[in-house]
């Protein structure tokens, strides 16, 4: 008998949570499934739940045991991942996507010419490729807003770098394993930093805080140094939007 899980895989997470996984790796379908999952979960609203969630290719579910019982929520979640064939499932509505104006390579993408290196390819065609790439907010996480977007082009499965980056900015576009994430804050990183936005992920206090919201897809368009300079007086960084059909 085989040892290898079978998807989907539910599983218990401490004594308030429950996981429902469709991989164990990053990929379209499963990450699909992890959205859609989602969504019918809170359409469901099952009272007890508190709290409802995803991950790359996990949705996640916390309750309050003394409104419902694991065991019955455990049924209902069984019954849930029975239903249909989430890997082929639709993805949710309300879905946007958003285009973010980026500046690539010199000093506001100074890994630029590395990443096109290992990558393969000239900087100019690593620049053509970013820039007309359209990824999907895969989850959100790290940090207040922060996304994971993928998948980019097979091109670009490079790895991390061996050591980290002591510091990149708010707003910066970093890259490796066929992902994009634009930080939120700055910190650390391990993922070449190939380009900067301007666009704030996050606003506290308003009405839809986090600018991206995981199944939303977005593209990177390039614009120039000196037209960076002046989105960063923009309050939106010169994004812009529109829902999806």
């Amino acid at each position: 008998m085989s040892d290898l899980p079978v998807y989907p895989l539910l599983r218990t997470a401490g004594i308030d949570g429950l996981l429902v996984s469709f991989g164990d790796t990053l990929s379209e379908p499963a990450n699909r499934a992890a959205l859609a999952f989602r969504a019918a979960l809170e359409r469901e609203a099952w009272e007890g739940v508190e709290e409802i969630s995803s991950s790359l290719v996990s949705a996640y579910l916390r309750f309050d045991p003394l409104a419902v019982r694991h065991a019955e929520l455990e049924a209902r979640l069984r019954g849930l991942m029975a239903s249909r064939d989430w890997l082929q499932a639709e993805m949710p509505q309300g879905r946007r996507l958003h285009r973010i104006p980026t500046a690539y390579g010199g000093a506001l993408g100074p890994q630029l010419a590395e990443a096109a290196q290992v990558a393969g390819m000239s900087e100019a065609e690593a620049l053509l490729s970013l820039s007309s790439s359209r990824v999907r907010v895969t989850a959100l996480g790290f940090a207040p807003g922060q996304p994971y977007l993928g998948e980019l082009p097979e091109v670009w499965n490079i790895p991390r770098q061996q050591a980290l980056t002591p510091r990149v900015p708010q707003g910066a576009l970093v890259l490796a394993i066929r992902q994009f994430v634009i930080f939120s804050v700055t910190a650390p990183t391990g993922w070449r930093h190939v380009g900067q936005t301007a666009a704030p992920l996050f606003r506290l206090g308003a009405e839809r805080p986090f600018l991206l919201a995981p199944g939303d897809e977005v593209e990177f368009p390039q614009v120039s140094a000196e037209a960076f300079a002046r989105l960063q007086a923009d309050p939106e960084g010169g994004a812009t939007w529109e829902t999806l059909a």
